[in-house]
């Protein structure tokens, strides 16, 4: 018998078992091998369809409507070995890693792998024993150092995973495609650092003394890349350049220590797009990933049709990639193939956590136990770059106390004497009529606010010319368009008045004469001081931010916050000095929350107590809480993307352009918009908007689907507190 894997059902052209085995065995071997674990993976890709050797498998590929079972042939000859990392990882390269379970108590018919192991020895499997004919079972070999507790190898098994799915998903791709599949291999990082130096070579001969600090730090880093891979700190005052000084660093040092690629991550999508622009104009869209979207997809362990948006998922095989705090932990703790398959192209990789205080605070360990896995398991070295440098030394001492962690920035105390820019003034309560008064009394002004509901009540007060209202409701390439306009008023002296929620905090090149900020945490006060007086060119007695206690309740996920900036503020004179930025982080993690609070929902603990709980992780683990949901806006070249789409389907081409076209959007508001008909699903987590008038060109997706009350996701520091 011809045994085959799959089918092209346009043209009847097949693919052998072997050759898919084959394929993808040595596709996770290479993957694997930049952590130490090529033999691993080779053996997942072997094993993981072994089962289509059966005849029942054989029929129904050819027409047969039969149950056919391939994946449990796979999970049985690698438990016989002893393999039980590669069963986990067989037994969910189309569902998702499932639960380990219990094997005395295990039902044969629940989810778990023990469950599937009863249910495998108990009952009759169709004959397999036909792959012997054709291959013999690879070693079975796992270095030790990924199994000495069980975070390590809680962590192992899903990139191992990650290895295997990859491999599947490009094999099958490959095949389907007649070997045209998308690469995004790029320039290579010797490449990359000629095209930086080439844009930095002009900032040597700085002509003002605030272009010479910048340079001083720049020039430090680039003096530190030859240090040793671990952990980094880089502490750079607002105005001091530090997203080129951190690219500049981490392509040097990844030169100096051979890493692949270097992975930016971002605590919300509206910094993603600045961030993006910049690295695009150094070196070149074709380099460059911004991963905004998911597309998520599953099969069930019998799925031999592959859907086409199921092989485009993100698997993050560019030189740079820009990501989410959400995407980035959100998928080291996942159990889907869809999510997890790019895991492995993390390792070996220098990780710049952008704004490192906006790390969620209830997932707070969770996250830095990852990155602790990933700087001592997988060859990557981590920088946490920020302005108010978080208090997370304790925490990494617990999880990683063989790294210490190195400061990057030159004289943190003196550069920050030199950025100071701005003065801070406490108003007390203001009242939003009171409020907008004072913004339409200023030429150019910026007022932040702590809730999107306020800022479209203090937007609706302001008069319409001049005035924007800035938010995530908004797609990408038209917050892109809206802060073009606003940096052209501010150039140009026009009257220009932004009502904003924290969107605009960080990562976000504004200059303002003044700055209104509702109380929140200091850093974020802080980090709202540096949009006002940017370039320095204005006094910094005359550049004030002002403070105020809103008349709207602050949400109550921030009220911690708050409370630590009052305590810190009862005892500082100068908020924004580095001794109060860690007597705020200290007070706030370790006092107000403690560290119980840090993991609510207990995830490092499950993993302790747990046979490796892949599936019940994958659930608890939210960074925002249903966040998985996409509205693609048929808008400017976002018509044409999505028509593509539905004609012809998703590539990751496309749907990394889509992604400047899409607001992600809360359960409640997705349910709506397809029920009421004013857009239509493509899959259980992606919509297109048909009913344009729900979109404004002032302030984006409508929170409204007729009477019903929706809300929009806001990837900005509150709602990263979710967990």
């Amino acid at each position: 018998m011809n045994y085959i894997a799959h089918i092209i059902p346009e043209s009847g052209i097949e693919q052998s078992v072997f050759a898919h085995l084959k394929g993808t065995a040595e596709k996770a071997s290479k993957f694997a091998e930049v952590f130490g674990a090529e033999k691993a993976g080779y053996f997942c890709g072997m094993l993981h369809d072994i089962g289509k050797y059966s005849e029942i498998f054989q029929r129904r590929i050819r027409g047969s409507s039969e149950h056919a079972d391939h994946l449990s042939a796979g999970v049985l000859e690698a438990a016989k070995l002893g393999n039980i990392p590669a069963a986990f990882c067989i037994a969910g390269h189309h569902g998702g890693l499932p639960d380990g379970g219990n094997k005395k108590t295990a039902d044969p018919y629940d989810s778990t792998l023990c469950g599937k192991m009863k249910r495998i020895v108990g009952t009759h499997i169709e004959d397999y024993n036909a792959f012997k004919t054709e291959l013999s079972i690879p070693e079975s070999d796992i270095p030790n150092t990924f199994l000495t507790d069980k975070q390590s190898t809680f962590f192992f098994i899903r990139m191992l995973y990650s290895c295997l799915v990859d491999g599947d998903f490009l094999d099958t791709e490959e095949f389907m495609s007649g070997g045209a599949v998308e690469r995004s291999s790029g320039d290579s990082i010797p490449v990359l650092l000629e095209k930086l130096n080439r844009f930095i070579s002009p900032w040597w001969d700085a002509e003002t003394e605030l272009n010479e600090k910048r340079c001083d730090i720049l020039r430090k880093l680039i003096d530190s890349a030859n240090a040793d891979k671990g952990l980094f700190t880089l502490t750079v005052p607002t105005g001091g350049g530090k997203t080129v000084s951190s690219m500049a660093f981490a392509l040097n040092h990844a030169l100096c220590r051979g890493l692949n690629r270097v992975i930016y991550v971002i605590p919300y999508t509206s910094i993603i797009e600045q961030t993006q622009s910049v690295f695009e104009d150094i070196f070149g869209k074709e380099n460059v990933i911004a991963h905004y979207a998911n597309v998520d997809y599953a099969t069930d362990e019998n799925g031999e049709i592959i859907d086409k948006r199921y092989l485009a998922a993100e698997n993050w095989d560019a030189p740079i990639i820009l990501t989410t705090n959400v995407q980035f932990f959100e998928s080291l703790y996942s159990n889907r193939p869809s999510r997890c398959r790019k895991l492995h192209n993390i390792a070996n990789s220098v990780i710049i956590f952008d704004e490192a205080q906006m790390l969620p605070l209830p997932c707070l360990k969770p996250c830095i136990s990852a990155i602790s896995q990933l700087v001592k398991h997988y060859g990557c070295s981590a920088v946490l770059c920020t302005a108010t440098q978080p208090a997370l030394n304790r925490l990494f001492e617990e999880t990683l106390p063989q790294y210490k962690a190195r400061e990057l920035c030159p004289d943190v105390p003196g550069m920050y004497d030199f950025f100071r820019r701005v003065s801070y003034v406490k108003l007390g309560k203001l009242a939003n009529s009171e409020l907008a008064q004072r913004l339409m009394e200023e030429n150019q002004v910026l007022c932040i606010v702590n809730s999107r509901k306020q800022a479209q009540h203090l937007f609706s007060l302001l008069d319409e010319n001049g005035s924007y209202h800035l938010s995530t409701t908004m797609y990408p390439a038209h917050r892109r368009q809206i802060l073009s306009e606003i940096r052209e008023r501010l150039k140009s002296g026009e009257n220009c008045r932004v009502v904003s929620t924290s969107l605009v905090e960080a990562g976000v090149d504004l200059d303002f004469p003044a700055v209104y900020r509702a109380l929140a945490g200091l850093d974020s006060m802080i980090q709202a001081g540096g949009r006002c007086n940017r370039e320095g060119k204005r006094n910094p007695k005359e550049s004030i931010v002002y403070l105020f206690e809103s008349e709207d309740r602050a949400p109550e996920i921030i009220n911690q916050n708050i409370s630590a900036a009052e305590h810190v503020m009862r005892k500082y004179k100068d908020i924004a000095s580095p001794e109060a930025v860690k007597a705020y982080f200290d007070f706030l993690y370790y006092t107000l929350r403690g560290e119980s609070e840090l993991d609510n929902k207990q995830i490092l603990k499950e993993i302790e107590n747990s046979n490796m709980p892949f599936k019940t992780i994958s659930e608890k683990f939210r960074i925002i809480e249903n966040s998985d949901f996409t509205a693609y806006i048929p808008l400017g070249e976002g018509a044409k993307l999505v028509k593509t789409l539905e004609e012809f389907g998703a590539t990751r081409k496309l749907i990394r352009k889509l992604g400047q076209y899409s607001v992600g959007v809360r359960p409640q508001h997705f349910n709506e918009l397809v029920q009421m008909g004013a857009a239509e699903k493509l899959s259980e987590n992606t919509v297109v908007l048909r009913d344009l008038s729900m979109y404004s060109k002032k302030t984006g997706l409508s929170l409204h689907v007729n009477s019903g009350q929706a809300f929009i996701i806001e990837n900005e520091r509150r709602d990263a507190n979710v967990c």
